[in-house]
């Protein structure tokens, strides 16, 4: 079995995030940047399927030269190779466009992506890619086997828990759940050390056009003064969220 995983380089939700030239750019000076957590989850899961079924693991990424070492971790995780297609990743459109052009000739059985990056939540790119590839999709997957080519997946639903049965290629949108927190991979030296022998390979982009513009950045407004009240004085909280806060 083959295996893609999409890695998306987000910065890590600690940062302290600004913006540059009248907020119309995200200042990336002094962030650090992470494998996107929901993609975390799906290439733990990735593993999983390599050390028990003996499947290969390539990850993908649509970016600069700068995203190379949350791909480099990926490799220390245990992914076999990796792939950057040399681009800068604009909206999900373009990103699944650029996956979709390397997908097709790839040869691979199933298509691990984030339900969605957690930089602008747009939870478009894996059910686009899809689309694009003609293959199955399974959104907010937190459960995935794999027999043959057979899938059963488990997926939340507003209410519970629903699981399918499906044929491969096969593309989900993966989330906590499909590995557990505990279960996450922290590279070690020998991986580390391994992950700088990996292939990662440079692709030149289909230059797919994006179909969104972002025209300016705005921070949440700042938090009000917070009001301490003595755990004796009832009536002055009571009085406090009747009348100021209008939240009673």
């Amino acid at each position: 079995m083959k295996i893609l995983v999409c890695i998306s380089h987000v910065p890590d939700t600690t940062s302290k995030i600004n913006f540059t030239d009248d907020n119309t750019k995200f200042d990336t000076n002094g962030v650090q940047f992470v494998i996107n957590p929901n993609d975390e989850f799906g290439l733990t899961r990735a593993m999983w399927f390599k050390e028990k079924q003996g499947a290969t693991v390539d990850v993908i990424n649509v970016g600069g030269a700068e995203t190379e070492p949350t791909l480099r971790k990926a490799l220390a995780i245990g992914a076999d190779s990796a792939i950057r297609v040399n681009t800068e990743a604009k909206d999900g459109f373009q990103v699944a466009k650029e996956l979709a052009n390397v997908v097709k000739d790839g040869g691979y059985d199933l298509v691990i992506a984030g339900r969605e990056s957690i930089d602008y939540n747009g939870g478009m790119v894996p059910g686009m890619l899809a689309q694009m590839i003609k293959a199955n999709f399974v959104n907010n997957c937190i459960g995935l086997e794999i027999e043959g080519d057979k899938a059963t997946a488990t997926r939340e639903i507003d209410g519970g828990k629903e699981t399918l049965s499906t044929a491969l290629p096969l593309v989900i949108g993966g989330q906590k759940g499909l590995v557990e927190e505990s279960d996450l991979k922290i590279p070690n030296m020998r991986g580390i050390m391994q992950a700088r022998k990996k292939p990662l390979n440079v692709m030149e982009p289909a230059n797919a056009a994006s179909a969104t513009e972002a025209v300016k950045f705005e921070k949440p407004a700042p938090k009000g003064e917070v009001k301490l009240i003595d755990p004796d004085n009832l009536d002055e909280l009571i009085n406090l969220l009747h009348n100021e806060a209008k939240v009673i």
